[in-house]
């Protein structure tokens, strides 16, 4: 098949670039570098510098290529941001994925894959979130992501566009080649801080929080390889082609991993001390936020390959001694 990857320079989608590459497929490559690294897009792999909100270059990218399928990975996600400034959330993350949509209708593309979040749920109810749990996002961020779930449920109904939004829970690792990895500016995410901290590449790591009610203390959270992630994503076009309507599928280990254990598997992947400090909590924060996966592995036959928390770390270990962007 051949895919447009929006977002393909990014740290899930240069991934999925990889993979769809690696298992035969053709891809091309759509993003606007603004927190992308052209870098993470091998040269043989055809890239187009654009913004989806950008109607006229969306419409002589359709015009050029008959694709398959679009895979949607272009959004801003820092929560904290997206509390400063909402307008700039709805702007990029809805109103560009709208005029990305049109595009779509126009030239005739009926399969889409979304990159949602498990931020559409907000303050989980329970310890372990299936695809039933109530959305009540409790910031932009995770309105903007739930307000697209809701306009491709519609689409599916008015135009017959068929779709599946992957709610990712915490993507982590690297490719095993240490080729790509993640690389944010400015970097929010656990496992990438652990290993800077490690490095001494930032300060020592502030953990926040060791009074939850969890069994050490600090936050539980589920990991998922970023490569699990891609290939749920190919599994997901692969079932609309039997399947019409708008889907939502969690994607998740399905095992929460605390603060302190993470922590401890990066000592032991580094075989370094990991420098870090408590602070308070902050607002917001749940106590443990873990996917339940049933239904990828059922319907799409999702099957996560990398789960040890240990292997995760060590591919993640393995770039960031060596990053190329």
């Amino acid at each position: 098949m051949k895919f447009l990857i929006c977002g393909g320079a990014g740290y899930v989608g240069s991934h999925m670039v990889r993979y769809l590459v690696a298992n035969g497929h053709e891809v091309v490559v759509y993003d606007d570098l603004s927190t992308g690294h052209r870098e993470a897009v091998d040269v043989d792999v055809p890239f187009v510098h654009g913004d989806i909100g950008d109607a006229v270059t969306l419409w002589r990218l359709f015009a050029t290529h008959k694709f398959d399928a679009v895979i949607h990975f272009c959004a801003r996600s820092l929560v904290g941001e997206s509390v400063i400034d909402p307008y700039q959330y709805y702007r990029n993350n809805v109103g560009n994925t709208l005029v990305l949509l049109a595009a779509m209708r126009e030239a005739g593309i009926h399969r889409l894959v979304f990159s949602s979040t498990a931020a559409v749920f907000g303050h989980p109810r329970s310890d372990t979130i299936d695809e039933s749990h109530p959305t009540d996002p409790i910031n932009p961020y995770g309105q903007s992501k739930l307000m697209i779930e809701r306009v491709l449920a519609d689409a599916a109904r008015a135009y017959g566009l068929r779709s599946v939004a992957l709610r990712y829970f915490n993507a982590a690792g690297a490719d095993p080649s240490a080729s790509i990895g993640e690389a944010h500016n400015p970097e929010t995410h656990l496992i990438p801080n652990v290993l800077k901290a490690v490095l001494g590449q930032s300060a020592a790591l502030k953990v926040f929080g060791d009074d939850y009610d969890t069994r050490d203390g600090t936050c539980v959270r589920d990991y998922v390889h970023v490569n699990d992630l891609a290939s749920a994503h190919l599994l997901a076009v692969q079932f609309l082609e039997e399947n019409e309507g708008a889907f939502t599928f969690n994607l998740g280990n399905g095992e929460g991993f605390s603060v302190r254990e993470v922590i401890a598997a990066a000592e032991r992947v580094t075989g370094r001390l990991v420098p870090h400090a408590f602070a308070p909590r902050r607002p917001g924060d749940p106590a443990t936020l873990v996917a339940s996966s049933l239904q990828a592995r059922k319907r799409l036959g999702w099957q996560p390959r990398i789960t040890v928390l240990d292997d995760i770390l060590a591919s993640a270990w393995q770039w960031h001694l060596q990053p190329r962007f």
